[in-house]
């Protein structure tokens, strides 16, 4: 998807600036609007987030409407959901966020997820980067109880786990 976004709008660096706000923020577009869900987003708070003018928002939602895979793309992106890490310790719940070598590499999540599983550790969320946005994607995993020390080693030998944080 990044890409198709990315090659349209390649020639207008300040244009993929604000595609990049509304794709991060899973904000869609209809009739030339921005909308949160059914919260319709003004473009001068757009150009604000994206450090643009708010032309350059408005002529982006006129690129994306004059090309249908665009179109198609941003008519039905929506943001991924509330997420609980910055108020796990609040609710008492663990966070352990991986980095990996290779982030489009198949079976760290579900590595991970047997490994907390055999020690009866519920994961409540599992957030990860998308891999062509973010320079150094994360899994971050929202865990029922605080993680036990022990298992920090464990998780280190799982294929391409790099780093672990344990908040």
């Amino acid at each position: 998807m990044w890409d198709i976004i990315k090659n349209h709008f390649n020639d207008y660096p300040e244009r993929l600036k604000v595609a990049r706000i509304l794709v991060e923020n899973g904000l869609s577009t209809k009739n030339s609007k921005i909308y949160l869900n059914q919260i319709e987003i003004p473009p001068i708070r757009i150009a604000r987030a994206a450090d643009v003018d708010r032309r350059t928002v408005n002529e982006t939602l006129t690129a994306i409407n004059e090309n249908q895979k665009l179109k198609l793309i941003f008519e039905e992106i929506r943001p991924a959901g509330h997420s609980l890490k910055e108020i796990a310790k609040h609710l008492n719940l663990g966070v352990v966020e991986l980095t990996v070598t290779n982030a489009k590499a198949p079976g760290t999540l579900s590595n991970i997820a047997t490994l907390l599983n055999n020690t009866n550790l519920s994961i409540r969320q599992a957030i990860v980067d998308d891999p062509e946005l973010s320079p150094e994607p994360k899994l971050t995993l929202i865990i029922e109880h605080k993680i036990p020390g022990e298992l920090i080693p464990e998780i280190l030998k799982i294929a391409g786990v790099t780093k672990i944080s344990v908040y």
